[in-house]
């Protein structure tokens, strides 16, 4: 039987020499799923004591459906409440739905507010009031203040507890400071300084400050070079900062400036993985992650995409129709007709996916576009050629006839051509307009690579064929 996964730093070194990397494997879902339903509670205690709440969550996801709120029970005073800002937003919404709204403050009152907000922005509005009434009145005004804001910015991710220390103050008056107020961060990585008005105007590392001497004033050794997030600035762009700048904490102000809230690493790292996360999807089609919801909810989000792709699909086949006759001619051609356009539609995929990461990074700007545009051009231009060339050949000795081949080719180099082009300037373009490149560009893209790969094949063949 599988040795629970287990953090002390012992302890982990020898589950991960046993088992070969952290995480869950089937055997212990599977053992956990039988003592729930064996009625093995000591047991599920036992194994669970030291495990992360990471790992809960992950192993909450992975027990059949029915089992869950069995699992809940039986762990009930000894799950973790971080658990509930770990698990998966589906399988999250699923548990509180069955949650009374005492048992829903009690958990809210032990977060973070950043991830408290997670777990009541999607209640309804009557259950979210109860919930908040239930709640201490200085914890219910953070939370309603992180509620106001708009869920993707800056002030839903920011955390309310920070240290702040006046710039006329010495690092002696700062440590005394540090030691003798109980209610501190869990975590903090610099302490802000400032002005009279509460505004920001430095910040110390606390390895400088734990290194000076007490005499030393708070503005003689802070950095007053930092970078300071709007709170309704987006969280992306939030990201792009932590990025860019390599930060580890930065100071969230109000549109007056002052210093309301910080954000940390832990929380960017968070929405880097939702931001490359919702990109992926929805260059997929799919609206966000739907591992976890039911398989009508599923159809649901995932149908208008299909739709879309099938007047697309309608699109492509009224420009095959335009050349019935040379289809009826020649029967080779609807053989070796997917192959131009497929070869396309891959092409202009792997052009899109690079530009749409590019632009989120903001690696990808107006100074540089026309020259990582001739660069994709020159891809495309190099790939083509080499693939027409195979297929060339190849269609040669198939079909018998060289000029099958010479169209094939032809066609080839003109859809990659155009793929990688348009591949490039779509998610550029909708950009500039202010729409998500991820949402749209695959459908555009997509579209024109099968449309131009039929029409320049089945043009070229009737121009040359017949």
């Amino acid at each position: 039987m599988q040795e629970p996964i287990q953090h002390t730093d012992e302890k982990a070194d020898d589950q991960k020499d046993a088992a070969g990397q952290y995480g869950l494997d089937d055997e212990i879902v599977q053992n956990i799923q039988d003592a729930i339903e064996d009625g093995k509670t000591e047991y599920i205690k036992a194994t669970l004591e030291e495990w992360h709440s990471a790992d809960i969550a992950d192993l909450i996801e992975q027990l059949r459906p029915k089992l869950r709120s069995s699992f809940l029970d039986i762990m009930e005073g000894r799950i973790d409440p971080d658990v509930y800002s770990d698990l998966d937003e589906n399988v999250r919404d699923e548990l509180v739905e069955e949650m009374e709204p005492a048992e829903i403050a009690a958990v809210i009152s032990e977060l973070e507010v950043d991830d408290a907000v997670d777990v009541l922005e999607d209640l309804e509005e009557e259950e979210r009031q109860e919930v908040l009434s239930a709640i201490p009145v200085e914890d219910r005004a953070a939370i309603e203040e992180g509620l106001s804001y708009d869920e993707d910015s800056a002030g839903r991710l920011m955390q309310r507890d920070l240290i702040a220390v006046p710039e006329y103050w010495s690092i002696g008056q700062t440590i005394d400071f540090l030691r003798d107020t109980e209610d501190l961060p869990d975590e903090f990585y610099e302490i802000f300084v400032v002005d009279p008005r509460h505004r920001p105007v430095g910040t110390i590392p606390l390895n400088r400050a734990m290194r000076a001497k007490r005499d030393v004033a708070v503005r003689d050794i802070m950095d007053d070079e930092q970078k300071l997030i709007p709170v309704d600035m987006d969280q992306e762009e939030v990201a792009y900062l932590f990025q860019q700048y390599r930060l580890a904490s930065a100071a969230v102000i109000n549109p007056g400036g002052m210093l309301i809230g910080v954000i940390t690493v832990d929380d960017i790292v968070d929405v880097i993985s939702e931001e490359a996360e919702e990109d992926l999807l929805l260059l997929a089609g799919v609206s966000e992650d739907d591992l976890f919801e039911t398989a009508l909810d599923t159809a649901r989000t995932r149908f208008p995409w299909l739709l879309i792709n099938l007047f697309t699909a309608m699109a492509a086949s009224i420009a095959i129709s335009m050349f019935d006759a040379t289809l009826e001619a020649i029967i080779a051609l609807a053989v070796l007709m997917p192959i131009a356009a497929s070869m396309g539609g891959n092409a202009g995929t792997q052009t899109l996916t690079v530009a749409v990461r590019a632009l989120a990074t903001k690696e990808l700007t107006p100074a540089n576009m026309s020259r990582i545009l001739s660069k994709e051009m020159i891809v495309a231009g190099l790939n083509g050629s080499f693939f027409a060339v195979v297929i060339g050949c190849i269609a040669w000795g198939w079909f018998g006839n060289p000029l099958i081949g010479l169209v094939i080719a032809m066609a080839m180099v003109v859809n990659i051509l155009v793929a990688g082009t348009v591949g490039m300037l779509v998610p550029y373009t909708l950009d500039k307009l202010n729409i998500d490149p991820a949402v749209a560009s695959s459908v555009f893209v997509t579209t024109t690579t099968d449309i131009v790969g039929f029409v320049a094949f089945l043009g070229l063949a009737t121009l040359v064929l017949i």
